[in-house]
């Protein structure tokens, strides 16, 4: 092996993004896992890259919104290298109006998404949004934005490997710890990490999430009853997903599943034929502070951290790339404060 300058442990969405991202600027890169690309929650399947509520705002929000305007440009360049399908495509998504208190909330956030937003993308309120098939809306009325996006996770992880290698990195099992050293280690490393500190800094939240032979390819994901439909670019539709504090098994799927695919097809009927090709379960990890932990190691002096991607992984992941790098080849800090590991701490 050649040396590296940069050596990442974890072969999940923020070390691969980190790996790619550091390589595009120069460095040689060396991501690590036992497990291989996606081995963990980053190998999932459901891939709903969702904007938070466009009010309130803070650094959270803000910066998820930049991650989300730069994924298209991210993806795009992944997927050349690679030659292999992230499944990325900004289709919008649509949302139900449960009643008149959610009417009136959503037509403010109408406006507060045309000044947060900064006119890249829309939150309309309408009767008719753009969409084949759509749930019953008990009011009639929907919410339409057209900032979040969809990607298949687990295509993502492979292409983005498969584009660190095809560009001089390398992806492998075990190696030597050469260069910077950035942990992205997931659920394992964060309840590891709980467990030697004063008092945990986060722990491991379970997902279980189906994927269905349904083609919409083109159609914008739905969010209905608190679940996730999202229709992928390879003719498949995933809904998902649980959030599981107690659990037997972190890998095993059960009843709440079959809860979760009935709660779908019955609020949209057209999946109700639909065969189950997939049913996964995973555990993500979730930071203390429910934002990614970012920055330096809390016990391993000169050595980083950037785990905590609960939910918003995939989304964050372009931009958490692009400020580790800054502060891992160039010592340039431009993260929150609220994303640093003190912040769990």
């Amino acid at each position: 092996m050649a040396s590296a300058d940069v050596t990442v442990l974890g072969a999940g969405i923020f070390g691969l993004s980190m790996a790619w991202t550091c390589q595009q600027r120069g460095a040689r890169v060396r991501v690590i896992d036992p497990g291989g690309p996606g081995a963990g929650s980053s190998g999932g399947i459901v891939g709903a890259l969702a904007p938070h509520v466009p009010e309130n705002w803070n650094d959270k929000k803000a910066f998820q919104l930049e991650s989300l305007l730069m994924a298209e440009g991210f993806w795009a360049e992944v997927e050349a290298a690679s030659r292999l399908s992230a499944g990325y495509g900004r289709t919008g998504r649509i949302q139900p109006v449960l009643d008149d208190h959610g009417l009136r909330l959503a037509q403010d956030r109408t406006q507060g998404a045309a000044s947060l937003w900064q006119g890249a993308a829309t939150w309309t309120v309408t009767q008719t949004p753009p969409a084949p098939l759509l749930p019953p809306s008990p009011t009639g009325w929907y919410i339409h934005d057209t900032l979040s996006a969809r990607l298949h996770p687990r295509q993502a992880c492979q292409a983005l490997a498969k584009a660190l290698l095809a560009e001089g990195g390398e992806v492998v099992t075990e190696g030597r710890l050469e260069g910077a050293v950035i942990h992205a280690t997931g659920a394992a490393g964060l309840i590891a990490l709980s467990q030697s500190l004063p008092r945990p800094i986060g722990n491991g939240v379970k997902g279980q999430a189906a994927l269905l032979d349904f083609a919409q390819i083109l159609s914008p994901q739905l969010f209905v009853d608190g679940l996730h439909i999202v229709p992928h670019a390879d003719g498949t539709t995933a809904i998902g997903s649980t959030s599981e504090r107690d659990y037997d098994t972190p890998d095993g799927t059960d009843h709440q599943l079959d809860t979760l695919i009935e709660t779908a097809r019955t609020a949209l009927p057209a999946l109700r034929d639909a065969k189950v090709v997939e049913r996964w379960a995973g555990l993500r990890p979730r930071s203390r502070s429910r934002a990614p932990m970012l920055g330096a190691h809390p016990l391993k002096s000169g050595e980083f951290i950037a785990n905590g991607g609960f939910k918003i992984g995939f989304g964050m992941a372009p931009k958490v790339a692009q400020v580790m790098a800054d502060l891992v080849l160039e010592g340039r800090d431009q993260i929150p404060d609220g994303f640093k590991p003190e912040a769990s701490l």
